[in-house]
C-alpha cells in the first residue's frame, strides 16, 4: 500500500496499482485510511490564485524502458504486440488528468524535457499531436537531453516567461546539444537574474537538468546534471533574488527535493517521469501566500497497469528510487521567504 498524494483536501493511496481517493478533508489535519496514517498538507493563507501543472520524461517514440547504462541486471519491458505503444498511454492518461483539474482545466502546462526518445522529428510532432489539442496557448515545453542528443533543434526556444495570478513561471534550456548532461548558459543566468529583480509575485523555474550540489565532494565536468560551475552559479541567483520560490526539474526519474545552504528553504526539485513508474504529473495550486505542490500518477486503468509493472526495474530497486518519500512530492512553498 502506498501513501502517493496529500494535498490539502485530498489523500490517495494505491494497493498494488488500485487507487484509493479520499477527498473533502481538512487542511493540516491527521487521518487514517485503511490502516495508514495520512496529515494533509497546510493550506496556505488567502485566495486560492491559480493552478498549473507540470510533467517530464514522456519519451515519445520509446520502445523498451529499463536500459541503464552499466547495468545488465533487467528487467526490460516493451509493449506487447498489436497493443497502443506505452508512452501513448502515459501521456494520453497524464493529459486527461491535467485536464480535468479544476473547474476550467489548469492555468498552464509546462513540459519540462525529454520529449522524445531519440530526437527526431517524428517523435516531437506525436509529442505535440498529444498535447497542444488539450491545451493550446497554456502549453510550455521545452528540450531535454533526448531531444537535443542527436543535434536537432526543436523546442528550444526558452527561455520562456508566463505570469499567472499569484506566480510567474520562469522556463529554461539547459540541454547540451550531443550531450546527457547539462548546462545553464551566462545569457539564461542573466535573463533568470533580471526576472527575480523584477518580479512582483513569486517565481518558480523549470528546467530539465537538476543542479549538482554545492560543496558536494565529487566535482565532475560530465556531472549528470547541470555542471558544477553552472549549477554554482544558478543556486546563487537564486539565493540573492529572493522573489525566486523553487527550481523544478526532471531527468533523474526520481521524486526528489533538496535544499542549499546558500539558497535557504528555496527547494530543488526533481519530479520522476511519466512514462514508466510511478508515472506520474504534478499539480501546483497558488495561493495568495504559498503554493502546494502535489504528485499524482496518471490514474487510467492501463496507465496504473503498465506503470505497475515497470516497479521492479533495475533489479528491483527502481521502485523506492523512483517513487521518493512522501515529502519529496508533495509540500507546500511559502510565498515570501523567511526573514
Amino acid at each position: 500500500m502506498d501513501l502517493t498524494t496529500v494535498a490539502d483536501d485530498e489523500v490517495v493511496l494505491h494497493d498494488a496499482g488500485r487507487p484509493l481517493t479520499h477527498g473533502g478533508l481538512a487542511p493540516d489535519t491527521d487521518y487514517e485510511f485503511d490502516g495508514v496514517a495520512a496529515h494533509t498538507l497546510p493550506r496556505p493563507p488567502g485566495e486560492r490564485l491559480a493552478t498549473f501543472c507540470t510533467v517530464n520524461d514522456v519519451h515519445f517514440g520509446e520502445v523498451e524502458c529499463g536500459h541503464l547504462d552499466g547495468h545488465e541486471g533487467g528487467p526490460v519491458y516493451s509493449t506487447p504486440p498489436g497493443e497502443t505503444p506505452y508512452p501513448l498511454v502515459m501521456n494520453r492518461a497524464a493529459v486527461a488528468d491535467m485536464t480535468a483539474v479544476g473547474a476550467a482545466g489548469p492555468d498552464a502546462v509546462v513540459v519540462k524535457g525529454d520529449l522524445t526518445s531519440e530526437g527526431t522529428k517524428e517523435e516531437y510532432k506525436q509529442f505535440l499531436d498529444t498535447y497542444e489539442p488539450a491545451f493550446g496557448d497554456r502549453l510550455l515545453h521545452v528540450r531535454g537531453n533526448h531531444d537535443a542528443y542527436h543535434g536537432e533543434d526543436f523546442a528550444s526556444e526558452a527561455p520562456l516567461l508566463r505570469s499567472l495570478p499569484g506566480v510567474t513561471l520562469a522556463v529554461i534550456d539547459t540541454a547540451i546539444p550531443h550531450s546527457a548532461s547539462g548546462a545553464v548558459p551566462a545569457d539564461t543566468l542573466a535573463w533568470l537574474d533580471q526576472v527575480g529583480a523584477e518580479a512582483d509575485r513569486p517565481v518558480l523555474v523549470f528546467g530539465h537538468h537538476h543542479p549538482w550540489a554545492p560543496g558536494s565532494v565529487e566535482r565532475s565536468p560530465e556531472y549528470f546534471g547541470i555542471n558544477p560551475d553552472d549549477s554554482e552559479r544558478l543556486v546563487e541567483v537564486i539565493a540573492r533574488r529572493p522573489r525566486i520560490r523553487g527550481y523544478f526539474a526532471g531527468h533523474t526519474h526520481r521524486n526528489r527535493v533538496r535544499r542549499f545552504e546558500a539558497s535557504g528553504d528555496v527547494p530543488f526539485v526533481e519530479v520522476a517521469a511519466v512514462k514508466d513508474f510511478p508515472g506520474v504529473w504534478a499539480e501546483y495550486r497558488v495561493f495568495e501566500g504559498g503554493i502546494l505542490q502535489v504528485v499524482r500518477r496518471a490514474s487510467s486503468p492501463e496507465a496504473l497497469a503498465w506503470s505497475e509493472r515497470t516497479r521492479d526495474m533495475f533489479g528491483g530497486l527502481y521502485g523506492q528510487y523512483a517513487l521518493g518519500t512522501l515529502a519529496d512530492r508533495c509540500f507546500d512553498i511559502p510565498a515570501e521567504r523567511p526573514a
